[in-house]
C-alpha cells in the first residue's frame, strides 16, 4: 500500500497573493523552439523576425553555422519594416524554397517575433494561404514567441496551443500527456503508465505529426510541464477533461502525478503500490543524499518559467528548504491549486514583477539561494548571493523518479561553489 506524506495543516492555495505589475526580467519567448524542434522530428520552426532573433536561437542553441537544425529565420529587412516590399509575397517564396529543399517537413510553423508584431504582419492568415499551397504534404501553423509580452516558456504553450484547434477527433477514452518532455523521460513515462495498465497514451507534442493525438470528450488530459495555460484552455475547448495532480518532480511529485491519473483510470492500489514503490524508494534515497547541503537552507524565487510553484513544493518538502517568497510571472490557479495546497503557509506568494522592489526584498531577507534569471544572476552574484538560473531548469531533464536527485543537485551545486570559494578565501588570507 501506498502512503503518501500528509498534507501541511494550512496550504497556500487561499493565501493572499503579491501581483506585481512593473519592470520585469524575462527570456524571449523564441527560446521554446531549442527544445521543440529536437522533440518534433518532422517540423520547422520558421521565425520571421529580425537578425536579433537569428543570432539569439543560434546562440541558445549551440548550433554551428554548417549544421542543420529545424529551425531557421526569414530575416525582416528595413524595406520590409518600411513597408516597402510585398512580406506576404516574400515569405510565400522563402517557404516555398525551404520546403522544395527540406522535403522531410511535415509540419511548418510560422512563428511571429516582436519585429513582425509591431509592423502587424499576419501570420495566421499566412499559415492558411501556405497550408491550401502546401497540403496535404505539409501543414503551416503560427503562434507568437515575442519576447513583447511573454517570458520564455510560453513559447512552447503558444506552440502547443496552436496545434490543438487542428487536432483529428475521437470519442475514444485515452490519456493525453501534455507538454515537451526529452524522449527519455516521456519513455520513462509511458513505460511506467503501460505497467499500471493505463492506455491508450498519447502525447502532445508527438515526435513525428503521422502520431499526433485526437480529442474528444472522452479524452482525459494531464500536463507534464507547469507553463500550458492557453493550452490547457485549447484542450477544455474541444471537450477533452484535465487531471488535477501536483507535476512530475521529485519522488512525491511524480507519485502524486501518477496516483492521479491511476485514480481516473481505475487502477487497483495493489498494482499501483507495485510499480511505484520500488522506483520511488530509490528516488528518495538518492534526494535524501543530495538535500543533506539543501536542508535548512532559505530558498527565493524570482518570476522566470513559471516552474516556480512545483520546485519550491519539491525543494521544501523533500530537501528540507524553507521558501521565503515563490514569485511565478503567472499564477493558474486550477493549475497550481494541487501544488500550492501542499506548500505549508509561510512564504510570500507573488505573480508578475516589479523587479526593483523584488530585488530589494532578496537584498533584506539574503536567502542562502536565489533562483533568477541570467541578467539578475551575476549582479546578485557579486553581492555575495548564491543564485541559480532558472533558464537551466527547464533545458535539463528533471522530471519522473530517475531524475529526481539530478532536480536537487542542480540547487545543491551553487551552495557547494559557494562553499569552496569561501574555503579558499579562507585558505588565502
Amino acid at each position: 500500500m501506498t502512503v503518501l506524506p500528509a498534507l501541511p495543516a494550512t496550504g497556500c492555495r487561499t493565501a493572499p497573493v503579491l501581483r506585481e505589475r512593473g519592470q520585469r526580467e524575462v527570456f524571449c519567448g523564441l527560446t521554446g523552439i531549442i527544445w521543440l524542434h529536437r522533440k518534433m522530428q518532422d517540423a520547422f520552426f520558421l521565425v520571421v523576425g529580425s537578425r536579433t532573433c537569428a543570432h539569439l536561437l543560434q546562440s541558445a542553441a549551440g548550433v554551428m553555422i554548417f549544421a542543420e537544425p529545424r529551425f531557421g529565420t526569414a530575416i525582416l529587412e528595413e524595406k520590409d519594416l518600411a513597408g516597402l516590399a510585398d512580406a506576404n509575397t516574400e515569405l510565400d517564396r522563402e517557404v516555398a524554397r525551404l520546403l522544395a529543399r527540406r522535403p522531410d517537413i511535415r509540419q511548418l510553423f510560422l512563428v511571429g517575433s516582436c519585429p513582425s508584431e509591431v509592423i502587424k504582419l499576419d501570420l495566421q492568415r499566412a499559415a492558411e494561404r501556405l497550408t491550401v499551397i502546401h497540403a496535404p504534404h505539409v501543414r503551416v501553423l503560427n503562434y507568437s514567441g515575442s519576447g513583447i509580452e511573454t517570458t520564455f516558456t510560453q513559447g512552447e504553450d503558444a506552440c502547443l496551443a496552436a496545434m490543438v484547434p487542428a487536432l483529428p477527433s475521437t470519442e475514444a477514452r485515452e490519456l493525453l500527456l501534455v507538454g515537451a518532455l526529452p524522449d527519455v523521460v516521456e519513455d520513462q513515462a509511458l513505460d511506467l503508465l503501460a505497467r499500471l495498465g493505463v492506455g491508450p497514451v498519447r502525447c502532445l507534442p508527438a515526435r513525428r505529426s503521422g502520431d499526433l493525438p485526437s480529442v474528444g470528450p472522452n479524452t482525459r488530459f494531464i500536463l507534464a510541464q507547469p507553463f500550458l495555460g492557453d493550452t490547457h484552455a485549447a484542450l477544455m475547448r474541444r471537450g477533452a477533461q484535465p487531471i488535477a495532480a501536483p507535476f512530475p518532480f521529485g519522488a512525491e511529485g511524480t507519485t502524486r502525478w501518477l496516483a492521479a491519473i491511476a485514480a481516473e483510470f481505475g487502477v487497483p492500489a495493489d498494482r499501483f503500490a507495485a510499480v511505484t514503490d520500488g522506483p520511488r524508494a530509490r528516488a528518495e534515497r538518492a534526494v535524501a543524499q543530495v538535500a543533506e547541503r539543501l536542508r535548512g537552507k532559505s530558498v527565493f524565487f524570482m518570476p522566470d518559467s513559471q516552474l516556480e510553484v512545483p520546485l519550491a513544493r519539491f525543494l521544501t518538502r523533500e530537501c528540507g528548504m524553507t521558501a521565503v517568497e515563490i514569485g511565478t510571472p503567472y499564477l493558474h490557479a486550477e493549475i497550481m491549486g494541487p501544488e500550492l495546497d501542499l506548500i505549508a503557509a509561510g512564504p510570500t506568494i507573488s505573480e508578475g514583477q516589479d523587479v526593483d522592489r523584488q530585488l530589494d526584498r532578496v537584498r533584506a531577507a539574503r536567502p542562502d539561494l536565489t533562483v533568477c534569471g541570467l541578467g539578475l544572476a551575476n549582479p546578485l552574484e557579486s553581492e555575495g548571493l548564491s543564485t541559480k538560473w532558472a533558464i537551466e531548469l527547464v533545458f535539463t531533464p528533471v522530471h519522473m523518479y530517475e531524475q529526481a536527485a539530478d532536480l536537487a543537485s542542480l540547487f545543491a551545486r551553487p551552495l557547494r561553489r559557494r562553499a569552496l570559494l569561501g574555503a579558499a578565501q579562507e585558505a588565502a588570507e
